[in-house]
């Protein structure tokens, strides 16, 4: 059987990313960005780029997308970097399918990085630091429900996107923004106690203080590849699906067996 290829979409507020994943979820091919259209940005625009750039980007079988927002179900909910108001109750998943004819997923951006990233071991955090900030929690490898931290209160009455957002990076700078990070990231580790904190984001490699063991840096094309896990519990039941089958297939000439059993009793009863 061929190999399936996943294209990987990472929706950002300043860019959209592009890449094609085999099925252990390694990038191959070129990969492909395109501007993000300036804020607020209509879902179909965000709509026509996909359709229109992965159509350069050879054959797929399915697509994986990562959104800068609370998703439930295929459908956006919050959109703070592209335009709440414009975006919230859009089923990005159905649309997206229908126009590209091909089964999609869609999750929280930071949520696919983390999957990217995670070694499923002990409770993991990501929080990406980008145009605002994202953040995902795991227990074990298995992710845990969504909850847009980015939105609460961090500093007085600043959230953590107006605090380490790239908004707020540019008017700081780096060194006073640095100590925004590391101070939030004590505040999360009280209040998570993570085993490990994976930063991620295009900001996260302008960060001026040393990183303790159990926190790293991790490559913004974790968006991407981690975009083949949205696909592993399809994967994983397929086999169940098939050994039932087999096992359903095996059990039943048992059965026509057992069914004939009794006929043949009453037949050497009667001969008696």
């Amino acid at each position: 059987m061929s190999e399936r290829r996943t294209l990987a979409v990472d929706i950002g507020g300043t860019g959209i990313k592009f890449a094609s994943l085999d099925d252990k979820g390694e990038i191959v091919g070129e990969r492909a960005r395109v501007p993000t259209p300036p804020k607020p940005v209509q879902p179909q625009q965000v709509v026509a780029i996909v359709e229109a750039t992965s159509a350069t980007l050879g054959d797929f079988d399915r697509v994986s997308v990562g959104f800068p927002g609370m998703v439930r179900g295929g459908k956006v909910l919050t959109a703070p970097n592209l335009g709440t108001e414009l975006w919230a109750g859009f089923d990005l998943q159905s649309v997206l399918s229908n126009r590209l004819k091909k089964p999609v997923r869609v999750m929280n951006d930071a949520d696919v990085q983390g999957y990217g990233a995670i070694d499923g071991k002990g409770v993991e955090m990501v929080l990406t630091l980008g145009t605002g900030a994202g953040t995902a929690l795991f227990d074990n490898g298995k992710i845990l429900p969504h909850f847009e931290l980015a939105h609460h209160p961090l500093f007085k009455d600043k959230t953590y996107d107006q605090c380490l957002g790239n908004a707020a990076l540019t008017v700081a700078g780096k060194k006073k923004w640095s100590k925004r990070v590391e101070k939030t990231i004590a505040v999360l580790r009280t209040v998570i106690n993570f085993d490990h904190l994976y930063l991620g984001g295009g900001n996260a490699k302008k960060i001026k203080f040393d990183l303790p063991k159990d926190i790293t840096v991790v490559p913004n094309t974790d968006g991407l590849t981690g975009g083949i896990r949205l696909w592993h519990d399809e994967e994983a039941a397929t086999p169940n699906a098939a050994a039932s089958k087999r096992a359903k297939a095996k059990a039943a000439p048992k059965q026509l067996v057992a069914a004939k059993k009794p006929a043949a009793a009453k037949k050497k009863r009667a001969a008696a």
